[in-house]
């Protein structure tokens, strides 16, 4: 259906709003390929059950306090003394009580030490708790290969062998490991300057600018382009430096729902209608802030028609692609190379160098007087450390394998053997009947598990197989969401994958189990 204000055509479904499995894009005259992601709801029973899950574990929660509290029970967590009493809480309750009695019970799955490369195998150090996972203990032993279904590794270049090390070792011996100083005193390097030179070139933009930390990299350079009386327009599902970021602006911020077309649109439009509170003057600016992959949906941003929406209310936009540079798009541009987009309709380009090139920091790129502005007013710029050497050559060596400047076929052949892996695990998840999240060609596969308890679970039983997995469950997804996040990597081979879903109990009425299975309670089936 056409929009009054005659801009586009609304994009298909979004979760929560219609009740299908696919999301599918009706205005088809905007993208070059076809655009679908799967967001099945959460079944009513499912979700009854899960509520009722964490009721009965706050029930017992609050048993567990009253017990600390006359002294039946130990308690570890940090508290206010007895004097502090009468003060505002330091801890906040809610939080508190989440850590102790929900958290705690399946702390374990987190934090586990890694003693190796962290490459499409892993040596994990053994640990041990004696106190319900207060505290841990290493046994002296290593769990050998375990297959990392983890690991941002989307093109595998977390490896300590090949050309990246070897360059990167050979930095190390020329410049040290730390610079000492920021870019704008002593630590302007020339490495930093031909890395800046290489990222504008791969994005296609006149001028970029590097950055030591990837979460600093929104958070300190967003307040740095909006300021009281503009107005930020975020994706209600960005990440935590987005989020960080617009808050630390002080300018007005509302959000819209996740890939909702509609809801960005009718953002704009009262936006331009009202202006600002009270005053009603109009806004000094409009950003919007989309990510290119969402991390923990594992969907691809609308971004032809949120071009099209910018273009038309004449806002500005603010593009993350810390998941989805290297990741996707046939030179491995990232999102707007995977639409055929121009990158100068993107106003910010923004990436990280943690994921697709097996480094550290981030990226801003665009127009030489964005790039220009920032270098003298964004506090990343200016307060901060400039980028270690060794990490600055490791970026560059893969950046130019991607790029196939290093005279062979490697980046082209990693770049579809992640295509291919992709496809691949989607359909066969998909085949066995579990309900999973996202695009049909993003690398990060949420697989739903839903209840609480399935969450330690699942974790713990993959463990016992040697496969790495990272769950997530409430605040970081919906309460009734909880889900296991896996990570497809260029690196993986088709008998890792096929591993990982071999120990998955078939769906199918003539197969209920698999040998030697992941018990079957442990999922939910779409089927």
């Amino acid at each position: 259906s056409s929009q009054t204000s005659g801009c586009m055509l609304i994009s298909g479904q979004v979760r929560g709003l219609f009740p299908h499995n696919n999301h599918v894009v009706r205005n088809t005259s905007l993208y070059n390929r076809p655009f679908v992601e799967q967001f099945e709801e959460t079944p009513l029973l499912v979700a009854v059950l899960t509520y009722v899950g964490y009721g009965i574990l706050t029930i017992f929660g609050y048993l567990r306090d009253f017990l600390r509290n006359w002294g039946v029970e130990n308690c570890h967590v940090a508290r206010e003394r007895d004097e502090q009493k009468d003060f505002v809480p330091l801890y906040q309750d809610f939080e508190n009580f989440y850590t102790r009695n929900l958290y705690m019970r399946i702390r374990d799955n987190w934090n586990r030490p890694i003693c190796s490369v962290p490459g499409a195998k892993m040596d994990l150090v053994e640990r041990t708790s004696k106190d319900y996972n207060w505290t841990f203990e290493h046994t002296g032993k290593v769990v050998k290969d375990v297959i990392n279904m983890g690991s941002y590794n989307y093109l595998g270049f977390a490896e300590n062998t090949g050309s990246c090390a070897d360059n990167a070792t050979g930095s190390t011996h020329k410049y040290g490991v730390g610079v000492g100083s920021t870019r704008s005193e002593m630590g302007n390097l020339d490495i930093h300057e031909e890395l800046e030179q290489l990222v504008a070139r791969f994005l296609g933009v006149e001028s970029s600018m590097a950055f030591g930390m990837g979460f600093a990299t929104n958070s300190m350079n967003i307040p740095a382009l909006a300021g009281k009386g503009c107005l930020i327009l975020s994706d209600e599902l960005n990440h935590a430096s987005l989020a960080l970021g617009a808050r630390l602006s002080g300018a007005t911020i509302r959000v819209f729902k996740h890939n909702n077309m509609v809801s960005l649109e009718k953002l704009l439009r009262d936006a331009i209608v009202h202006g600002q509170p009270r005053t009603h003057r109009p806004w000094k600016k409009m950003l919007i802030l989309v990510e290119g992959i969402y991390s923990m949906e594992g969907s691809i941003v609308r971004l032809p028609e949120v071009i099209a929406l910018k273009k038309h209310y004449k806002a500005y936009l603010y593009l993350d692609e810390a998941h989805s540079i290297g990741a996707l798009g046939p030179r491995g541009g990232g999102v707007v190379d995977y639409f055929g987009l121009d990158p100068k309709d993107v106003d910010i380009m923004m990436g990280t160098f943690t994921k697709s090139f097996g480094a550290a920091g981030g990226y801003i790129g665009g127009k030489r007087e964005l790039i220009d502005y920032l270098r003298s007013h964004s506090h990343s710029s200016i307060y901060a450390t400039a980028m270690s050497p060794p990490v600055s050559q490791q970026i560059i060596t893969s950046m130019k394998i991607i790029m196939g400047e290093d005279n062979t076929t490697l980046g082209a052949e990693r770049l579809k053997q992640l295509s291919e892996n992709t496809t691949y695990f989607r359909r066969k998840l998909r085949e066995m009947g579990f309900i999973i999240y996202g695009n049909n060609d993003s690398p990060v596969v949420p697989m739903m598990l839903y209840m609480p308890a399935k969450i330690g679970a699942f974790g713990r039983e993959m463990l016992k197989r040697n496969i790495g997995t990272v769950v997530v469950g409430f605040p970081a997804t919906p309460i009734i969401e909880s889900r296991a996040r896996f990570c497809v990597s260029a690196a993986h081979t088709r008998d890792m994958l096929d591993t990982v879903n071999f120990i998955f109990p078939l769906r199918h009425h003539h197969h209920p189990l698999i040998a030697d299975g992941i018990p079957p309670h442990l999922f939910v089936s779409s089927k």
